[in-house]
């Protein structure tokens, strides 16, 4: 590949990669929430990321070249050859820290979809126009779960005030992707979301990860890619 490819093809992994990654730890609540209606509503946000990485992947077999699929390169490739976010990448936890997780992710993916739908890449341009409806929708739900939450009961204020302690700080590295410029106007955005909810950002806030922005996966994630890429391969290359 030439250099801008070679580029693209790893700006398409990150994007794959993170949209897959959160999809399978979103699909992990299925059977699980708290109500039905939270149980249907974060499948349903696993099959948008699900189907958004089919697109951001799809593409990337073909910038690479080599024939691989967006199947192969979500099933058949190591966990240090992933290039998810760490954010995504974290444990469901309780339901206060998975809401957490979404809403912190949620605003940036937003942001930069709506950014990367005038990429000079046509095709880019496309998936992300395309993302960006489903994408409106999980940034509103998780926010207003977020104020409900923060500013209900003690019990989940406190719930909701931990997740946010444990989580603020692997948002530095999302913004090391492709688009530093967006982090004044997420950060104004969500610190008015978090006031209305009664929560406080922790310190860390500033904090862009240091030498943690380079690293491609966590002890999460090879435990995770276990699980989800048992059946192919424990047998490879069958079709059912």
């Amino acid at each position: 590949m030439t250099k801008p490819d070679a580029d693209l093809f790893e700006f398409l992994l990150r994007m794959g990669d993170t949209t897959l990654i959160l999809g399978h730890r979103l699909s992990e609540w299925c059977g699980k929430a708290p109500v039905l209606e939270e149980d249907i509503a974060l499948a349903n946000t696993a099959l948008d990321l699900i189907g958004q990485t089919q697109m951001w992947l799809g593409l990337a077999g073909e910038v690479e070249g080599k024939g691989r699929t967006a199947d192969d390169l979500a099933m058949l490739r190591d966990a240090w050859d992933f290039r998810c976010a760490l954010l995504v990448q974290q444990p469901n936890g309780d339901f206060a820290q998975t809401i957490m997780r979404q809403f912190l992710f949620d605003h940036w993916h937003l942001d930069a979809l709506c950014k990367l739908a005038h990429h000079s890449n046509d095709q880019v341009a496309a998936i992300a126009a395309k993302a960006s409806k489903e994408v409106t929708y999980h940034a509103e739900r998780s926010a207003d779960l977020v104020i409900r939450l923060g500013d209900g009961t003690e019990e989940s204020h406190s719930r909701m005030q931990a997740a946010l302690d444990l989580l603020y700080p692997f948002v530095g590295e999302l913004f090391t992707f492709s688009v530093e410029d967006l982090r004044p106007d997420y950060d104004a955005k969500v610190e008015a979301i978090l006031t209305e909810a009664t929560l406080t950002i922790p310190d860390s806030r500033f904090a862009h990860l240091g030498g943690l922005s380079g690293t491609r996966h966590s002890e999460h994630l090879g435990h995770l890619l276990s699980q989800m890429q048992w059946l192919q391969r424990a047998y490879p290359g069958d079709t059912w």
